[in-house]
């Protein structure tokens, strides 16, 4: 089984539960599967989705499925204050099943080790009146003080939202009572406007909870972020129990298409290859892009026999050994210019990159619709440089 096609989101659920319910055939063994992985790009309906699991589940007040999304984080909403502008706090809606017994839980104790991980500033549950109000710590002049009912910036209130969320999750893994209705957990697109160093961690951290889960509880995470995928298939594929697949419709036919890799899926290095084109093309280049494109070059060079990523590099005018361009490679992609610690590049290589990204575009053929001005910016930088030299004499 390579792709399957289905005629709605309603059907592409039922398999997905069918899979993790009865697993998969693989010659005359049957596999138990507890994680089920899907990329797709936005657009495709992967909240949609994640709601007609919910659903199937759903029969009258009795439900299985505790589930994060966009309206998962809509269930937190803000009180500005607007007309006296002081008491900012965040307000939960007491209406969801998902707010049950937070007080009883202690749910603060249970958060804050979580977002201790990601921000620097803290909460206070008011359960009476169910909101949250924030604080952070400021140095001044006058010494430390704590600021009280802060407004959080948009990635900080979904990384609060996700912490909070992953303390419920934690409860259901516990079969806490009451979460013990808990059977699945469906995960859509955690890390919306989070930077890349908050989406691995945000990743690394999810595997691990879902690790020690054991299978009590199966999980469906769907998600359009490369790296994220990348980092949950490398932390959860360890023990075979993970299903990845591609999600994808069909205008022509109006169908779904779940497709199945048996490997490291087949589609993430043209994705990531996509993802460093657009960088290259908006200019947001950051050290850690150098880390990915090695990644990239690496495979390339396994697949095509080479026994070093450098062999993928185009030997130019003003390089012919290769050399200057795999040196630029081995430094930027590690000490301290790593993915924990985004820093933009420099104009100098930002230059480099595109020149090496581009000449590996033109180089082994990829769908030119995805890389449309790849071939027009072939030139070289050394001829650029020659004509721009040429410019200043005249």
């Amino acid at each position: 089984m390579n792709e399957l096609n289905f005629s709605s989101l309603d059907a592409v659920s039922t398999q997905l539960r069918d899979v993790l319910d009865n697993g998969i055939q693989r010659g005359n063994k049957t596999l138990t599967i507890n994680q089920v992985l899907l990329f797709a790009y936005n657009g495709t309906g992967k909240t949609r989705l994640s709601m007609a699991f919910k659903d199937i589940g759903k029969q009258d007040d009795n439900r299985d499925t505790l589930y994060f999304n966009a309206f998962t984080e809509d269930l937190f909403r803000w009180d500005n204050d607007l007309e006296n502008d002081e008491q900012r706090v965040l307000k939960l809606n007491q209406d969801s099943r998902f707010f049950n017994g937070l007080q009883e839980l202690e749910m603060e104790n249970r958060i804050r080790p979580l977002l201790r991980r990601y921000a620097d500033f803290d909460f206070i549950i008011d359960y009476q009146n169910s909101v949250v109000s924030f604080t952070r710590e400021i140095t001044g002049e006058a010494g430390a003080e704590i600021v009280e009912h802060i407004k959080v910036s948009r990635g900080e209130e979904n990384i609060f939202i996700w912490c909070f969320f992953l303390a419920v999750a934690q409860l259901a893994v516990d079969q806490q009572e009451a979460y013990d209705w808990v059977k699945y957990l469906y995960i859509d697109d955690p890390i919306s406007s989070l930077d890349d160093n908050n989406a691995i961690a945000v990743a690394c951290h999810l595997a691990q909870l879902l690790k020690n889960a054991n299978g009590t509880i199966k999980t469906v995470i769907s998600s359009h972020h490369t790296l994220f995928f990348n980092v949950m298939w490398n932390e959860l594929n360890e023990k075979k129990k993970l299903q990845p697949y591609f999600l994808s419709f069909d205008k022509a036919t109006q169908a779904y298409k779940l497709r199945y890799t048996n490997s490291t899926p087949f589609f993430h290095h043209v994705a990531l290859l996509e993802q460093l084109y657009q960088a290259s093309e908006s200019g947001g280049l950051f050290t850690y892009h150098f880390n990915i494109l090695r990644s990239i070059l690496e495979k390339t060079a396994t697949f095509h026999g080479f026994k070093n990523f450098s062999a993928c590099i185009e030997q130019g005018d003003d390089d012919p050994d290769g050399v200057l361009h795999a040196r630029i490679i081995n430094i930027l992609s590690h000490g301290n210019y790593s993915l924990f610690e985004p820093m933009e590049m420099t104009d100098e290589n930002k230059g480099h990159f595109r020149r090496i990204l581009n000449n590996f575009l033109n180089n082994y053929r990829f769908n030119p619709e995805l890389f449309p001005e790849a071939e027009a910016q072939e030139e070289p930088l050394a001829h650029q440089e020659q004509t721009e030299q040429l410019a200043e004499t005249n």
